[in-house]
Formats: C-alpha cells, structure tokens, sequence
C-alpha cells in the first residue's frame, strides 16, 4: 500500500471501492512528500483499455477522467480524474474507460 494513503489527509477526502483506493485532491505538501514528480510519466488517449496490475500501482493523474470497470462487469466500477491519487491493488484486472485523455504519474510497489 502506499505510504499512508489510507489516512484522512487534512486536503484529501479517500475512499474506497472495490480494494481501489482514490484520495481526492491531496494537498501539494502531500505530493511533495511522495515526491510524485520524480514518478515516471504515462499518457492515453480517449479510448477503453483491458488492463492487468500485476503489481500495484500508485498514481496521480495529472489530466483525465477515467471510468474503470471491474473484470466481467458492467455495474461496478469506479471513477477517477484530474487531481485524484489513486492505488490499485496487485491482481486487479479491470478496463479503464477514458473519456478525457489521460496524464499521469505513477511508481509500482516492489
């Protein structure tokens, strides 16, 4: 899990579903402190994306609002965007639905 992202931060409201994990707007001390920048950079285009986490993933999108639906469902799914810090668990198998094309940092736990 990433460092502390299950903490109520005094800026980020989390929230969880489906071991998904969505910090939304976490304050720049926040970011500053995982050092996000230095997180190596991924962008998409507007598109829908079958997607395997074979290790989990911590990222902070920069621009984009995505739509990822559980494997085999079409009623669960959460929602995330510009501004959200999210981790997905190791194992997660889900399509992302891009409807604003995506910018991101992200760092994979070992």
């Amino acid at each position: 899990m990433a460092e502390g992202i299950g903490n109520q931060d005094a800026c980020g409201n989390v929230e969880e579903k489906y071991g998904v994990r969505i910090e939304r707007r976490p304050s720049k001390s926040r970011l500053s402190d995982l050092d996000i920048r230095c997180w190596p950079k991924w962008a998409c285009p507007p598109g829908k994306f079958p997607l395997k986490f074979d290790a989990e993933e911590t990222f902070y999108l920069v621009k984009g609002k995505v739509r990822a639906y559980m494997k085999g469902s079409s009623d669960q799914y959460v929602d995330f965007g510009a501004g959200d810090l999210v981790v997905i668990p190791k194992g997660t198998s889900c399509t992302w639905d891009v409807s604003v094309a995506v910018d991101k940092h992200y760092k994979f736990e070992q």
